[in-house]
């Protein structure tokens, strides 16, 4: 993995940086000079009389420190400077942390096209944001717009892709202490993004889920978290036949990977469930075979929520416990595979009658609900799974489905979200549609028909949830091909790592 790149603050003056780049920021003004520091003027003003640059987002103006002209710049070690746009001034907080993010992300790349390996970012003096917030919103762009995948690749390094920055080092006026809090929060949580996007580009046949099982066993060595892996016979002693089925047509036995932190028993508990499909070819009801290779992907849910129990590990909250399951398998068509028409028992008793086996996300994530509320007993639940297509057919890839049986939870994740960069759109659940899930031979059946597709498989997850606050993310859309932004790579986002971060870091008990 290459994302391991070192960020840290300095407190040496921008002259004596001895890297590759030194980058300041510059905001957008109608008919006006880029807003930024008045020495940096001297180098933008050619540029923006000539259309150059006008600071908007996503521009990028690259100087020769010995060519500007400057006795200030001719004196600096570092040869080059960079000027990176953030925009128009934001009109809020959580706007401004995704313009600093979009920088750091401008920055990654740029840096890599003309070969900097030490990148210095001053953060700007004339942005209205705390210090802390903007320190931890550029980490978080800078380390996850420097990500590449290219374990694979026998030839490393050769495309501007494949040479992500060595180290970035953050500098600029205000608190020190504030900066390095900012930084070190926005490392974490891109660090652990980065680590869900390395688990979904592995291809079927490495990342398994035994894979999964192995991951969490050293989370739990390294961070003092209780693991425990439900293997296939515990499974059918328990009664989990929805995972059971899933697993039927496949040589890979399955595994519910437990992964619990334990502030105090006096905290409140809050519940990650997230779905480990590690390759999806629909079974039985078998998927087209046009784009079949990226349901490797459909363990993205899996991914994030055990890489946000890495940044729980770190930085260990004392006011909250933090319980993950992970129900893992693969849904193949080998000759014992489940089948259309057939009847299933799920843990607690529920039967469900197979309509799609390709419909097979739910029937996983209703055993780990199922047993997880009882043996836990939560206070609130979130679940996380690249559920349906119907998702994308409504919202595309630019925001993740909310449902959810509670309005102050629901509330909760949209914000957390909204302040990663991470926005969601909350769909309706209700009676009419769990009534398209009515069966004639079992208490309900695994799909609601094409209407309402990504309702009706939250309504059938509804069933395992009893009263407990519950908010479940359909994150299809999302967890790849998301929104086209500078830090995130095409193919796996790493979506709802950092919007979990946030919830965990902010909790509150729910009302």
């Amino acid at each position: 993995m290459k994302n391991q790149s070192i960020l840290a603050v300095t407190g040496k003056s921008v002259e004596k940086f001895t890297g590759d780049l030194v980058v300041y920021c510059a905001g957008q003004q109608k008919n006006k000079m880029p807003l930024c520091e008045d020495f940096v003027k001297k180098i933008i003003q050619p540029a923006w009389k000539t259309g150059g640059f006008s600071g908007k987002k996503g521009e990028f103006l690259l100087a020769y420190t010995a060519l500007t002209g400057s006795k200030r710049y001719r004196k600096m070690t570092c040869g080059r400077i960079g000027i990176v746009g953030l925009g128009e001034t934001a009109s809020s907080v959580d706007e401004a942390r995704e313009q600093l993010r979009l920088a750091g992300g401008t920055v990654a790349a740029e840096a890599k096209k003309c070969k900097a390996k030490k990148v210095l970012v001053v953060l700007p003096e004339w942005l209205d944001m705390a210090v802390v917030d903007a320190a931890e919103a550029l980490s978080e762009g800078l380390l996850l717009g420097n990500y590449c995948f290219d374990k694979y690749k026998e030839k490393k390094g050769e495309g501007e892709e494949l040479q992500p920055v060595r180290s970035f080092m953050l500098a600029g006026a205000g608190s020190a202490a504030a900066m390095r809090r900012g930084m070190k929060s926005g490392r974490a949580a891109a660090l652990a993004a980065c680590r869900a996007r390395d688990m979904a580009n592995e291809p079927g046949n490495i990342w398994t889920p035994a894979k999964f099982a192995d991951f969490a066993e050293k989370l739990a060595g390294r961070y003092a978290l209780k693991c425990r892996i439900i293997e296939k016979p515990t499974m059918k002693k328990l009664g989990m036949g929805g995972l059971l089925a899933v697993n039927q047509g496949s040589d890979l036995p399955p595994k519910l990977v437990v992964l619990e932190y334990i502030s105090d028993k006096k905290n409140p508990t809050l519940m990650l469930v997230g779905k480990g499909l590690t390759f999806d070819s629909g079974g039985i009801s078998l998927k087209p075979a046009k784009g079949m290779e990226d349901m490797k992907y459909d363990m993205c849910g899996g991914a994030a929520v055990l890489t946000t129990m890495q940044v729980v590990g770190e930085e260990r909250p004392g006011n909250v416990n933090v319980v993950a399951l992970v129900p893992a398998t693969d849904n193949m068509s080998g000759a014992a595979a489940f089948k259309p028409g057939d009847i299933i028992t799920h843990f607690g008793g529920k039967t469900s009658e197979v309509i799609n086996t390709d419909a097979e996300g739910r029937l996983i994530l209703a055993d780990a609900l199922a047993w997880g509320i009882k043996t836990y007993a939560p206070d609130a639940v979130v679940d996380l799974a690249t559920l349906t297509g119907a998702v994308i057919i409504g919202l595309g890839h630019h925001r993740t489905g909310l449902l959810s049986n509670n309005d102050s939870l629901a509330q909760r994740v949209s914000e957390a979200g909204e302040r990663s960069g991470e926005p969601f759109w909350r769909l309706p659940l209700g009676p009419e549609y769990s009534k398209q899930l009515e069966s004639k031979v079992a208490d309900l059946k695994n799909v609601g028909g094409r209407s309402a597709g990504t309702i009706t498989a939250a309504a059938y997850l509804q069933e395992f949830i009893g009263d407990t606050p519950w908010a479940h993310c359909d994150v299809a859309g999302t967890a790849w091909n998301f929104t086209e932004k500078s830090y995130v790579p095409k193919g796996p986002s790493g979506i709802a790592v950092r919007t979990l971060v946030t919830l965990i870091r902010q909790w509150k008990p729910l009302q």
